[in-house]
């Protein structure tokens, strides 16, 4: 279906949010040991205490649909255009997720494809969804972030493996009139090809091919922390100073900031760069750790139900992960139910 033509270009606009945690709760505890750390020292370095897994069996699709499904009933209109999938961990390198997730929410004959952008890849999402709903190729798309991190985390690497969790969350956008509540302002997006190197998972590609060994029964992700922190300061704080700039605001006009949950230092850091009160950078990195492309619609959908989003406040959301890959942009929070 495409949007209905009407005088000037219609803007995407947020209607409904959704997501899904998987239940098995994992504790800071029970990595601590294997890793010869305690769970003080993970809290201190990276604002965990606790994320969540799936069970065997569960990969990314079961988690897209069951978040898409609640974004789907949170705007209260069963039928989208599209699906946008973004996600790092499908579920087999091909064929990809978005079809079938797109299948289990009824949604059979809509277009749908993935995206990889690593934890970039929702605000990338939004982004693509916004230009489909300018050009009127659809009038409402639905756009999931969701990944399956324990596939690829190594247990071992107390870098990565006490960091990231599973998780999905969801969003549906319509198209309506620019500068109405939840319009999305001017995307800020870019890239660093020349940082690929500093978070990767280096086998199972065409590049380096897959052979399982009994050291290596898996391909596992890799990150130089140190310096993926350094360029995460640098490019989500120049994203965001753009993208508040584009929509008119300054940094302290803004109520509140949704940037993607990789460490609680990058949010600290970047308060006191931008001299933003850091009550106003919302965080649930504590209980859920990095769920990557899904970690901004989380982090969104559970700021909702927690009452840390009021319609009519300024937000700025961002972005920043493998690749290199960031992206920023902004909207007035509309009125809009939690669907998690």
């Amino acid at each position: 279906m495409t949007a209905p033509a009407s005088d000037g270009v219609p803007a995407a606009v947020l209607c409904g949010l959704g997501s899904w945690l998987p239940p098995t709760v994992v504790p800071n505890d029970e990595l601590a040991g294997p890793l010869g750390v305690s769970d003080a020292w993970i809290h201190q370095r990276s604002g965990v205490r606790s994320r969540r897994r799936v069970d065997d069996g569960t990969a990314t699709v079961a988690l897209a649909a069951e978040a898409g499904a609640r974004a789907l009933k949170s705007q209260g209109h069963g039928q989208v255009d599209a699906v946008l999938l973004a996600t790092a961990t499908p579920d087999r390198v091909t064929p990809p997720c978005a079809p079938e997730v797109a299948a289990r929410l009824g949604l059979s004959g809509a277009a749908a494809v993935d995206l990889s952008a690593a934890c970039s890849g929702f605000v990338y999402g939004l982004s693509l969804a916004a230009g489909c709903i300018a050009a009127r190729t659809f009038a409402r798309v639905l756009v999931i972030g969701a990944e399956t991190m324990s596939a690829v985390v190594d247990p071992r690497d107390p870098a990565t493996g006490p960091i990231f969790g599973d998780g999905a969350a969801a969003a549906v956008v319509r198209a309506g009139r620019p500068g109405e509540p939840g319009a999305f302002g001017p995307f800020v997006l870019g890239s660093d090809g020349g940082g690929a190197d500093l978070i990767q998972v280096p086998r199972g590609g065409s590049r380096t091919r897959y052979r399982y060994t009994a050291e290596e029964p898996r391909a596992r992700v890799r990150m130089d922390g140190r310096e993926v922190f350094r360029r995460a300061l640098e490019h989500l704080g120049g994203a965001l100073t753009r993208a508040v700039e584009k929509a008119g605001w300054t940094p302290a006009e803004v109520d509140r900031f949704a940037i993607h949950q990789a460490n609680a230092r990058i949010s600290r850091s970047l308060a006191t760069r931008m001299k933003v009160p850091e009550e106003r950078w919302l965080s649930n990195i504590e209980h859920v750790g990095n769920t990557s492309a899904a970690s901004v619609p989380l982090l969104l959908d559970h700021a909702v139900r927690d009452g840390a989003l009021a319609p009519g406040q300024r937000v700025a959301v961002a972005a920043f992960g493998a690749g290199l890959t960031w992206g920023a942009t902004t909207l007035v929070w509309p009125d809009l139910a939690a669907g998690g």
